[in-house]
């Protein structure tokens, strides 16, 4: 494979996945770390990802308002629209953090009132702009790969809460594995707040599905609603939407 092949598949896989490590990139492409690591520090010197220790993150994800860097933009906003319907007043609302978050807070409608927690201070200030939601933010220690926050003090607040309805962005999604993540911190947290919901959304442009990262957040069946940017009726929903509720 010639570099620019190489560097053209790292791209694709951090616009998809949101960040890559080097380890697994060396495997799938069948070269060395060290040739990883040049390539990851050409594209960062071109401006095209953002290095970081043992790997490399999207701008889109890290500068989610600059619009222009946001991959899939219409996608989520799609995926978004179609999320909020599983919003009604008077509900407790816990959501997790990345793009697709906000573009759902920015599309949030001025007739619904309800209560949204959130991990993401990104995501808190598009919701504070709407005078119909009462938003809370959780505190805890701030990641500055992922913009959300993390750790034991967020994990016991969350122990601490019962919401209606949690919604998840992913890193990946399949049906034998359901919701994995490549992040420890971000696995933890996930699955917190998993625990404290009645019921469980999960939001995913279709490139990441049946794809799998190292970690398991939760099985499949753990998952009520799988919203995504094709019709729920597509063929390559068919896995999924035998045993949960597409839309």
């Amino acid at each position: 494979m010639l570099k620019e092949e190489r560097q053209a598949y790292i791209i694709h896989q951090i616009n998809i996945h949101n960040k890559v490590l080097s380890s697994d990139l060396s495997v799938q492409l069948n070269v060395s770390e060290d040739t990883i690591r040049r390539d990851l520090n050409e594209l960062a010197e071109s401006g095209q990802v953002l290095k970081v220790y043992g790997g490399a993150l999207s701008k889109s994800f890290h500068y989610p308002f600059q619009d222009n860097q946001v991959y899939a933009k219409e996608a989520k906003k799609e995926i978004a629209s179609k999320a909020i319907s599983l919003i009604q007043s008077g509900m407790t609302v816990l959501v997790g953090g990345g793009t697709s978050m906000i573009e759902l807070a920015r599309l949030m409608p001025k007739d619904i009132q309800c209560t949204f927690f959130t991990i993401s201070p990104l995501v808190a200030l598009e919701l504070a702009e709407k005078e119909n939601l009462e938003v809370i933010l959780l505190g805890g220690h701030l990641s500055r790969n992922t913009n959300i926050v993390s750790g034991s003090q967020v994990i016991n607040a969350l122990s601490e809460i019962r919401v209606d309805l949690c919604l998840l962005g992913t890193n990946s999604l399949s049906v034998e594995e359901g919701i994995t993540d490549s992040d420890w911190e971000v696995v933890q947290i996930k699955k917190a707040m998993i625990k404290c919901s009645k019921k469980l959304g999960v939001l995913s442009i279709v490139e990441k599905l049946n794809s799998n990262q190292k970690m398991r957040v939760a099985p499949l069946r753990d998952i009520n609603y799988l919203v995504t940017d094709l019709d729920p009726k597509h063929p390559s929903l068919k896995e999924f939407s035998s045993q949960i509720t597409v839309i």
